[in-house]
């Protein structure tokens, strides 16, 4: 599932050169001095002096559209046509983020003020989201008709699988294509021994790290008693088991990993330095894990978004610190794949003794 180096992957091979035409050498030479900044962000919504005005335009545009037809289909409640609405602002907010996310990366290759020259991990990860319900859609839908449940272990399992696929796809096309970054500068190579090597050394701190985890979650329960939901929650039969292991253990540690580690922490490394973007990195997984979590109150909410962030952050920095350390994504992805098959393997023991 790990795309292969293109013919530019080689880990020492500098950034591709900003676009910026080279000056004339009977030019005046440029003021030492840069023009004093206006207010904040004076400069977001103008077209003025951008590279690519259009781009940015259709990004802010089809991105307000997309936004406002969801917001009418969510109020139109679920019939009429509250699902058209929905899908249309879906497609609408793929488009203006991805536009944004490209315009973007052009302006900072224009500019070349910053060692990383692509777009934001943020916004790249949004981009990530309308992609992956669509895609979620497109997969729910048959699976409905021909009766397999799409929140149980086939449709989980499938449900990842395409979240994986959009994070390789996008990242590719807004990160790789562009030059900011190539496979192999994010630690991404092919299996080999080495990668054997790296997957084994992480696999080797899960325990640790979960041993590590254990207390911090007893003390926030001690704080907000409530009972965390899993993602993939215990199957009690063998071949559900098995699909969530697939799922938690090994699709879902690959995608995860090359989004968080490969790309979004070898972006910030570049421009703020190896531990902020250790500390950004583990601060910007423990969220994304928990902006879906409901409760059946804002007090529930809100205890297990906290629970499920803080008790997230000990494995978020040791995977953090694991790619920055091994160079490699197998390492982290290692540490991952082990992490998640050992809270699901106790998960499934307790269900099957009668514990939970």
């Amino acid at each position: 599932m790990i795309p292969p180096d293109g013919p530019s992957s080689s880990p020492d091979e500098p950034l591709a050169p900003p676009l910026v035409p080279t000056a004339p050498a009977t030019a005046a030479p440029a003021s030492p001095v840069d023009p004093p900044p206006g207010p904040p962000g004076s400069g977001t919504f103008t077209i003025e002096g951008r590279s690519a005005p259009g781009l940015f335009v259709v990004g802010w545009l089809a991105t307000l559209l997309g936004l406002g037809a969801i917001l009418v289909g969510v109020l139109a409640g679920g019939g009429g046509a509250a699902p058209i609405l929905l899908i249309v602002g879906l497609v609408l907010l793929c488009i203006g983020l991805i536009a944004g996310a490209g315009s973007q990366g052009i302006e900072r290759r224009a500019k070349a003020r910053t060692s990383y020259v692509g777009p934001s991990p943020f916004l790249v990860f949004a981009a990530s989201i309308p992609i992956s319900l669509l895609a979620v859609i497109v997969i729910g839908v048959p699976m409905g008709l021909v009766g397999i449940e799409v929140d149980g272990p086939v449709g989980r399992l499938a449900s990842v699988i395409a979240q994986t696929l959009v994070y390789i796809a996008i990242i590719r096309l807004l990160v790789v294509d562009t030059g900011a970054l190539t496979w192999a500068q994010m630690g991404i190579r092919r299996f080999d021994g080495s990668a054997l090597e790296n997957l084994a050394i992480g696999a080797a701190l899960a325990l640790p790290v979960i041993v590590a985890t254990i207390p911090v979650a007893a003390i926030l329960g001690s704080f907000f008693p409530v009972q965390p939901v899993s993602p993939l929650p215990p199957a009690g039969e063998p071949i559900g088991f098995a699909l969530n292991l697939l799922a938690g253990a090994v699709v879902a540690p690959i995608g995860e990993e090359i989004l968080f580690r490969g790309f979004a922490t070898t972006a910030w490394a570049r421009d703020l330095g190896a531990r902020r973007a250790l500390v950004q990195g583990a601060l910007f997984f423990a969220v994304v894990h928990v902006i879906t979590i409901s409760g059946a109150d804002a007090a529930e909410a809100f205890g297990l978004a906290i629970l499920g962030f803080v008790s997230r952050i000990p494995v978020a920095l040791a995977l953090g610190w694991l790619f920055l350390r091994r160079g490699s994504i197998w390492a982290p992805i290692g540490l991952h794949a082990a992490f998640n098959a050992i809270l699901l393997i106790l998960a499934e023991v307790a269900l099957r003794s009668g514990v939970v």
